[in-house]
């Protein structure tokens, strides 16, 4: 079942222009000027129920204005726009109760009370019975191993253990769809594998659909089988997540650095060094040669290296600049 559709969506914002200095205030008093910025352009999306799509693309590209548009936060200009049938910038209580939206920069918990008593007051907040949230409660704090956590103050909390109780308070009264924009950011790899692990299995048992920004690419590969690229304001890629990256990363960074000033052999035409100091290297190189060039500095007996994939910027870029060309 289809559970957003959208067609033609388009929203478009107007900023004041001012010119500079007292004379520009002047006569922005007396004229003021104004310029159409299109945040999202015409676009149109199916998203059925249970799925887990990556929404992607670089800051400034709309997907932000997407969700407020999703969620009714904001109308959009023209275009259709359906959310579990209903129209989402009616704001109808309904509506309301069937989705969640978590924002790893901005926090909906109150910082001064305890997780508990955060949770009840959520409870209160969705109108929903005791045991109904006893049962939604157990199995949240199960899920997240948080048993210990549940009496101290929100504002104690660290940034990870924070981040699932953000979690916890969005999937309280088991919403149909959770928006998830940058879950992840600014927790370290053990926290980050840890949501990702709590996100698929909720996706999985309780088949909420699950639409997630992030730029971290660790998220959408782990997570995401379809993703959606957006770059300003367009839709430019609507497919399976393996097959985007396998046909526009085309590079991967390695990293190594040495105990001992330590100087690079001669390499292959198509690795390009970053960054060089006598104890640090920094090269980029196309994936289907990485593995030999990691063999070559393994022979050089670094202290410690390590590969990273191009960063989902650089990807969406490559997509932006070849027009999405080549995938079906």
């Amino acid at each position: 079942m289809d559970i957003i559709k959208t067609a033609g969506l388009t929203k478009n914002y107007r900023r004041f222009k001012k010119q500079a200095g007292i004379i520009g205030s002047i006569k922005g008093l007396i004229r003021r000027e104004y310029e159409v910025k299109q945040a999202v352009s015409n676009l149109d999306l199916t998203i059925r129920e249970g799925e887990f799509v990556g929404l992607i693309g670089p800051n400034g590209a709309g997907k932000t204005t997407l969700v407020k548009m999703l969620t009714g936060i904001i109308a959009p200009t023209c275009g259709s726009l359906s959310v579990l049938g209903y129209y989402p910038n009616d704001l109808k209580h309904d509506f309301k109760q069937q989705y969640a939206v978590v924002m790893g920069q901005k926090s909906q918990l109150f910082f001064e009370l305890t997780v508990e008593d955060t949770l009840r007051l959520f409870k209160e907040i969705y109108g929903l019975p005791e045991e109904e949230y006893q049962a939604s409660r157990d199995y949240f704090v199960n899920l997240f191993q948080v048993q210990e956590l549940m009496h101290v103050q929100v504002r104690t909390l660290s940034l990870g253990e924070r981040m699932k109780m953000e979690l916890i308070a969005a999937l309280l009264h088991n919403p149909k769809i959770i928006f998830l924009d940058e879950p992840t950011i600014g927790l370290d790899a053990v926290a980050s594998k840890q949501i990702r692990g709590f996100l698929a299995e909720i996706n999985e048992k309780k088949g909420t659909t699950i639409i997630l920004t992030s730029h971290y690419m660790e998220d959408i590969k782990a997570l995401c089988k379809r993703s959606i690229v957006i770059n300003h304001g367009c839709k430019i890629y609507d497919g399976d997540t393996e097959k985007l990256f396998e046909r526009y990363q085309k590079y991967k960074k390695i990293t190594v650095t040495f105990q001992e000033p330590t100087s690079l052999p001669k390499l292959q035409s198509e690795a390009r060094i970053m960054e060089q100091t006598p104890y640090k290297k920094v090269i980029t190189v196309p994936k289907e040669n990485s593995a030999g060039l990691l063999g070559e500095l393994m022979r050089l007996i670094p202290s410690d290296i390590s590969v990273e994939e191009e960063e989902i910027g650089t990807v969406v870029e490559r997509i932006y600049q070849e027009g999405g060309n080549g995938i079906a």
